[in-house]
């Protein structure tokens, strides 16, 4: 059974041992008995149903009682989530607890061991034992936002059915448009991951019929799909880094064509006049630009569309960074969204998976639940206890929607590798998906090296591209 397909209690329990009163016949008083403290109430109350994610637990005894603080880290929390402190405020009767990533739903139970609350001469407390239950979860959206193709459709269940029983691997393909990470883990493992992630990042360079790459040509795709494997395509949206004046329709075209595709186009908000704010204002140039690259993009997406390729589609990622130029303003980022989705729906896209990559506290960055299907995290660098927090976040947060880790590898800021997937996995981040990104010269076999992947793929969870059945 799945977690967060049962409500279940959250079961507080105190082991104890008494200690008797000494006492010295030769003396010429006797330190009087006195009693364990006895617990009188919590908050919340016993049987309430709370709210998941971080909470705050207060223990109420008879007594005064004594609480060492650095022993917060034995208390233990199973089930999901994790005790972050435990103290007595002064000369109290109440010990606080404060616990974080506790999921929807799941079956947890904090326990105190024995000694570690005492009270009046140092007697413990009795066992005790309140409870509580966490909100229900709420299912897994039915059908997805937009797609409506058989496959497509076909997709999202298995990736919903399959959501907390295996995680699917995947891999970004190097630069972009190609198969060979891919083909690098399989001569690692004798397996291919299950997904490949493409990328329009090189657009303006295809458009201006460049001969290094041509979205056009959708042969690594096809070949990808027609194997067996799952297709999901990002987009590193270049803009002009200075203004330029077109009108929609036939003059975009001309206006464009005198920019360099390798040197006027930018993702960086520093390094464009692109204003975010402007992108679907009518009558600014923004965007013109914006209506015009849209067309382009629905020429390349419909050749997906039309050979039967359902797409895990995640544009506008990693927003809230403000790395991107899409990621300067919360509203008009999400204006750009709709658009985008709207544009895309009324030109007949029935193919599509929408992915939303989320970033920490950017709750007024999402679009909404009626423009997005699944909720990505990108992870560099994070070890098992960040990823499983970083999930149950988001499972707390968007538990209609599917949550995968649509990134992952190495950091330049710690130096490290995210962690191995059975460490992830074990810890409680049950993503749909992992997808580490590509290596270049410059850091060959960083995000995931060979013994990662070999790691991975021998786990009988996780899901190889020969395994997937849709």
């Amino acid at each position: 059974m799945k977690i967060k397909n049962f409500i279940s209690y959250c079961v507080i329990a105190a082991a104890t041992f008494g200690l008797a009163a000494c006492s010295d016949t030769d003396a010429q008083y006797t330190i009087p008995q006195v009693d364990a403290p006895v617990l009188v109430g919590s908050d919340p109350a016993e049987g309430s149903v709370v709210d998941d994610g971080d909470r705050v637990i207060t223990l109420k005894f008879d007594k005064n009682i004594g609480f060492a603080s650095a022993n917060y880290d034995k208390i233990t929390l199973t089930g999901g989530g994790q005790v972050t402190k435990a103290i007595v405020y002064g000369t109290s009767k109440t010990l606080t607890i404060s616990t974080t990533g506790t999921p929807k739903g799941a079956q947890c139970t904090l326990t105190i061991p024995a000694g570690l609350i005492y009270g009046p001469n140092k007697v413990t407390a009795p066992e005790i034992t309140p409870n509580d239950s966490t909100k229900a979860p709420v299912p897994i959206d039915a059908n997805p936002v937009m797609a409506t193709s058989s496959k497509a459709v076909a997709l999202y269940g298995y990736l919903k059915n399959n959501y907390g029983n295996g995680i699917i691997s995947g891999m970004m393909a190097s630069v972009a448009w190609n198969n060979d990470a891919s083909e690098q883990v399989y001569q690692w493992t004798g397996k291919y991951p299950a997904i490949n992630g493409y990328d329009y990042i090189h657009m303006p360079a295809s458009v201006a019929n460049a001969n290094w790459i041509n979205y056009n040509d959708i042969t690594p795709v096809k070949d990808w799909a027609d194997n067996g494997g799952i297709v999901t395509i990002g987009w590193h949206w270049l803009v002009p880094k200075k203004k330029v004046e077109a009108s929609t329709g036939g003059g975009a075209a001309s206006a464009y064509s005198g920019l360099n595709p390798n040197t006027d186009y930018t993702y960086v908000p520093s390094e464009t006049e692109f204003d975010l704010k402007n992108a679907t204002v009518e009558g600014t140039w923004e965007k013109a630009f914006v209506d015009y690259d849209l067309a382009n993009l629905a020429a390349y997406l419909k050749l997906l569309k039309d050979a039967g390729i359902p797409v895990l589609w995640r544009p506008l990622h990693e927003a809230a960074g403000g790395w991107f130029w899409w990621g300067t303003d919360a509203e008009a980022y999400k204006a750009l969204w709709k658009y985008m989705f709207n544009y895309l729906k009324a030109e007949g896209f029935d193919n599509l998976i929408w992915v939303w990559t989320s970033q920490t506290g950017d709750d007024n960055w999402y679009p909404g639940d009626e423009y997005v299907d699944i909720v990505g995290r990108d992870l560099y660098g994070d070890n098992a206890a960040s990823c499983a927090n970083n999930y149950t976040t988001l499972f707390n947060k968007y538990s209609n929607k599917i949550v995968t880790l649509s990134e992952c590898g190495w950091s330049e800021y710690t130096n490290s590798r995210v962690a191995n997937i059975s460490e992830q996995w074990e810890s409680g981040a049950k993503w749909s998906w992992f997808m580490p990104w590509y290596d270049g010269s410059e850091a060959v076999n960083k995000h995931a090296d060979e013994a990662w992947w070999k790691a991975a793929m021998e786990l009988d969870y996780v899901i190889t591209r020969d395994k997937v059945n849709f």
